[in-house]
């Protein structure tokens, strides 16, 4: 224990050591988040087809992605205070390997068509996406304000590659379910489990010192040693609940809508005769639109302004909706335009929303606050992949895509509301 004080007391006084220790830790993540993208990818392309062949009905199609976002919300709570109390280590590994036995599970739920199994199997393995989007966090524990944006990105960017792998190895990995006795369709939660398993491996052994542990201790120290009274109140005070209400409304709209059209896409398109070679296809250049652009999207968020890019991602996601509404049925090309804007509104989204989220806590509050707008988050993704099924069923695909586009243009009004409240604020506020 005392060697391990000794050296976060080091990164704490030396600031080559922080920015060492950082750039370490964007590396651990990035390498957990690939895998960790491999992980998720399973659910989201074959989550729905599976259920729809276990249940017999489209009507419930949507049931897998509200269950496995219903259990991440769970597990984005648990995750969260994990991390608070024991650092950003323990609990996102504990994550990550919770969600590959939940993936083991759906298999088992596969193999001996078991239907309760499943679903309580899916609700286990929402640990694993939670943990997948709660590890974006932790590359900003040591990050400045100017880099937090940018340092979500690379922890984001980083998914795409398992993410838009694993879609289109769904062929591959049925074939391999087949060969050994497994459905087709549980083949890509093989490689999930697999995938998330060596995530969580992966930060449990590499995540050392604890980068949000090093991070509450730099900012004790920094109070410590200030003088000033009045700093220190300002530092207390520094929970800035307007912010943090700004950035959980954004990150909650955009995954409501982004789930719900996403979820019914490959039951739309198996509806009209196309392969799941071409769902797959699909679901790729999807998955990859919500991850790939990070990096360019960090920039933004950190140079134009977080309310300003959550803005452009509600309409962006309003174009989404109506390309998706309008497209032909045997048109595969505007369908990928319409999902590739869909993944890239939720990752202006994700980004800028994360950002205020940071921005408006400390150290010393950061992961607590941060899991429970993961559960928000989550919820609001049960709620549209469980409606999602019941409004297309009772009416229409292209209704579906209409009112989530819709409801993802509110953004833009509410945050002008909120600018117009706080300009003032907002005129010297470095996430503006």
């Amino acid at each position: 224990m005392d060697k391990k004080n000794n050296v976060i007391q080091n990164d704490i006084y030396n600031p080559g050591k922080q920015k060492q220790l950082y750039k370490r830790t964007l590396i651990v993540i990035i390498i957990a988040q690939m895998l960790g993208g491999a992980g998720l990818a399973a659910g989201i392309t074959v989550g729905a087809l599976l259920a729809e062949d276990m249940l017999g009905s489209n009507t419930l199609a949507g049931l897998p992605i509200a269950l496995f976002t219903l259990g991440s919300a769970g597990a984005s709570l648990i995750v969260g205070n994990l991390s608070q109390r024991f650092g950003r280590r323990v609990g996102l590994a504990s994550g990550f390997i919770t969600g590959g036995l939940g993936a083991a599970g759906v298999v088992l739920s596969a193999l001996f068509h078991n239907v309760m199994l499943l679903f309580i199997a899916l609700l286990i393995y929402g640990a694993g996406t939670a943990t997948n989007l709660q590890a974006r966090y932790a590359g900003t524990d040591l990050a400045s304000e100017k880099q937090r944006a940018t340092a979500i990105s690379m922890a984001m960017v980083s998914t795409t590659f398992g993410a838009v792998a694993g879609p289109n190895l769904v062929g591959v990995m049925g074939e391999f379910a087949l060969s050994i006795g497994v459905p087709a369709l549980a083949g890509p939660f093989i490689l999930a489990g697999v995938a998330f398993l060596l995530a969580g491996l992966v930060l449990f052994v590499m995540l050392l010192p604890d980068p949000l542990k090093v991070a509450q201790a730099i900012a004790m120290n920094k109070q410590e040693v200030e003088e000033s009274t009045e700093h220190k109140t300002k530092e207390i005070l520094k929970l800035d609940h307007r912010t943090i209400t700004m950035g959980a409304t954004v990150m909650v709209v955009t995954q409501i809508v982004m789930v719900a059209v996403m979820t019914m896409t490959p039951v739309h398109m198996e509806e009209h005769g196309h392969g799941l070679s071409a769902v797959g296809l699909i679901i790729g250049f999807h998955i990859g639109a919500m991850y790939l652009p990070s990096l360019v999207t960090g920039v933004l968020v950190d140079k134009v302004g977080r309310k300003a890019m959550a803005s452009i991602a509600g309409i962006t996601l309003l174009l989404s909706g109506i390309m998706a509404a309008y497209a032909p049925t045997e048109s595969v090309t505007l369908l990928t335009i319409s999902l590739i804007l869909l993944g890239l509104g939720w990752n202006f989204g994700l980004i800028s929303g994360t950002a205020l989220i940071v921005d408006g806590t400390t150290p010393s509050n950061r992961a607590k606050v941060q899991g429970t707008v993961d559960v928000l988050i989550a919820l609001s993704g049960a709620a549209g992949g469980a409606l999602s099924g019941m409004v297309v069923a009772g009416s229409s695909f292209a209704t579906l895509s209409i009112g989530s586009g819709v409801i993802s243009l509110l953004l833009v009004p509410v945050i002008l509301i909120v600018l117009r409240n706080n300009s003032s604020k907002n005129a010297v506020s470095p996430h503006k």
